[in-house]
Order: C-alpha cells, then structure tokens, then sequence
C-alpha cells in the first residue's frame, strides 16, 4: 500500500504538471508538497462515496489552499468522481475545473475556495453541526503555511478548542515558502507546535511525503479525544523537481518547454522508483 500510494503520488504531480503547462497558468509548487496528504486520504482514509458525493455522512475535505487544486483535481478525477479526460480543461473558460475550487461546479469539492485563511473556520463550524446532527463524520482542513499569517485563522482554532472539536483535523501543510519568499523572512510562523498547542490543539508532527507517517498520523487522529488535532506536515514546496524544490517563483508559475521536459523526466524517475 506505502509503494502504491507513493507512486501515485508521483503519478498526480506529472498529471498535474500536464496540466499547468497546457493552460500556461496554475500552482504547480503547493499541488506537489500536499501530494502524498491527499493521496493518503482520498485512496486509504476518507469516508467517500464518489458516485454518491453528497452521501450525508461522508466525511467533509475542506481544501483552504485553493489556489493549490490541481492536485485535488487530480485526486478527485482518479478517485471516481468525475471523468479523469476532464483534467485537461483545468482553467480553461466554462471548465468545471477553475483555478479555484467551486463547489457547485465540481463533484467532491465541499467548499468553495480563493481567499484564504477560512478554513479553520468553516471546518469547525461543519464539525459542529456534525456533532448537533450526532453524525460520526470527520472534518478535514487543508491549510497552507502562508496562508496562517491570516488572523481568522486562530480565531477559527480557539472556536475549535472551545467547543472540543475532536472531530476536526487540520493538516498543515508546512513547506516554509508562500508566493513572495519564505514563510520566515515574510511572517514567521515558529514556533509553530507551540502556537498550536497555545491554542488548544492535539499536535502531531510528520515527515508529509513520508506515506508511512502521513497514514499513521492519520490514524492517530482518531484517537484524540476531547481536543481538536493539526497535523503538521513538513513537506517541500516543489516537491519531486529538483530545479522547483523551495523556490517561490514556482508558487504560480507555468513552465516552458525545456522546464515541461527536464520536470517530466525527474517525475518519471519518481514513478519508476515507487514501482520496484
């Protein structure tokens, strides 16, 4: 299962690649870094049901770094939800896929996304409501470690903290670089399993493209009771390209035919690796 979702991963990033070269627009540095996240919960740990996508008692994946849904798209296409041909009209005009999710549009997305920072607070108000209905399902929230320089967001976790909201996991994904340089010469964040804690919360640390710990991290999750729990994945920005890895300028960038060439080869690499 480690090799298979792994490989996966890899497999997203060079669909994701396609995706971005072919529109010439689109955020190919953060859909790498939450790749093996996402594949861990869309093909091992969430409670979906993609041909039945509003099934009530599904568990709700709030993806608060939008401007990163390729790799969801991706995730969801190869998931069932929607035909994976459609993954190349990816921000072309009248697409149901759009540079930021739209859930009207969009089979499996929960929550329309584009300012940021609104996660933590949809998230524990859906956890709530969870709880008021005396549903077991789980609230996932996907952050991006810019996007917590937004001071909603730690109104949104001591709202989670109050109501202990054990039913509520954020995952963070920590790469350390937002669109304008690194996370510490912009707003630092550090120390950030303090600031969590602080707050109220559960805190894991893992290696976030390491599969084992993302699985196991998952699972852990599940077995905090009473508080709310984040997931702080350390991951890299870029991830899997060794000219993109930890340099902003791949935040929003598109590549040109030489980069498209030298990034599919290193992610072809990446494949290959997952499958011996």
């Amino acid at each position: 299962m480690i090799a298979d979702l792994s490989r996966r991963a890899y497999e997203f990033r060079i669909q994701v690649l396609q995706m971005v070269y072919a529109r010439q627009t689109g955020h190919i540095g953060g859909a790498f870094s939450i790749a093996e996240v996402l594949t861990a919960l869309y093909f091992h740990h969430l409670r979906i049901n993609p041909s039945n996508p509003n099934w009530d008692d599904r568990d709700r994946l709030v993806f608060s770094k939008g401007h990163a849904c390729a790799m969801l798209y991706t995730a969801l296409a190869h998931r069932g939800f929607f035909p994976v041909e459609d993954l190349m009209t990816f921000r072309a005009l009248n697409s149901r896929l759009q540079g930021h999710p739209e859930r009207q549009k969009t089979p499996g997305i929960e929550v329309p996304a584009g300012p940021l920072g609104h996660g933590v607070a949809i998230g524990a108000g859906m956890a709530l409501c969870a709880r008021m209905d005396k549903s077991k399902r789980r609230v996932y929230a996907i952050l991006g470690d810019g996007e917590i320089n937004a001071g909603v967001i730690w109104e949104g976790a001591l709202v989670a903290a109050k109501y202990q909201l054990d039913n509520l996991k954020v995952i963070l994904d920590y790469n350390g670089v937002q669109q304008t340089g690194t996370t510490t010469k912009v707003l630092p964040t550090e120390p950030i399993v303090d600031k969590w804690r602080a707050f109220g919360w559960h805190t894991i640390e893992i290696h976030g493209h390491n599969q084992t710990q993302v699985l196991d991290a998952l699972d852990q999750a599940d077995e905090i009771h009473g508080k709310p729990v984040v997931i702080i994945a350390r991951t890299t920005k870029g991830k899997g390209v060794s000219f993109m890895e930890n340099d902003s300028y791949w935040h929003g960038s598109p590549p040109n035919e030489k980069q498209f060439q030298a990034a599919l080869a290193e992610l072809n690499e990446g494949v290959a690796r997952w499958q011996n």
